[in-house]
């Protein structure tokens, strides 16, 4: 036997969820756009003060197919935690562009670790040599000029004369 629905009064629709085009927190905004290639929508990550954004990430599309998913707190903390990610990947890519570094032996059998890393700084940059032994701790420290040229074979010798300042012209 069917049952029958009882005539229930209808219930008016609530409103659509308002789209939240823009969330910003910790120094950081996040913002939809419409992706340049015409194909959907975008996020983008800027830091506050910033003219361009860290990060543009594809952004996925609402129910209706055409709009964007709006924004909400979890969303805007996976695209922050992305965009420090991304600067902190550049910066490390950035400080290992600068560094060259050979690990030799010293007299007595142990090992040295040679690091020569270019400081930069937009009007007068600084090479820095340092000498560490297997534990990390510091031997040697010396300011050079950035153009100084850290080779395998000077490192041993270096490390063999008992790490002095190097005599650079």
């Amino acid at each position: 036997m069917a049952r029958r629905k009882k005539n229930l009064p209808k219930l008016p629709k609530p409103p659509p969820a308002p789209l939240v085009w823009t969330w910003s927190d910790a120094g950081w905004t996040a913002r939809i756009v419409e992706d340049e290639d015409g194909g959907g929508w975008a996020v983008s990550m800027t830091r506050d003060g910033d003219d361009l954004p860290v990060l543009v990430v594809p952004w996925v599309m609402g129910r209706n197919k055409k709009d964007p998913k709006p924004l909400n707190a979890a969303d805007f903390r996976t695209q922050l935690k992305a965009a420090r990610d991304f600067l902190r990947r550049a910066e490390h890519q950035r400080r290992m562009a600068h560094r060259k570094s050979f690990r030799v032996q010293d007299p007595e059998g142990g090992v040295v670790t040679v690091v020569f890393d270019i400081e930069a700084d937009e009007f007068e940059p600084v090479g820095v040599l340092t000498a560490e032994d297997d534990l990390g701790d510091e031997l040697a420290r010396h300011e050079l000029p950035p153009g100084f040229q850290l080779r395998r074979d000077w490192a041993r010798q270096w490390v063999a004369a008992g790490l002095p300042r190097p005599a650079v012209d």
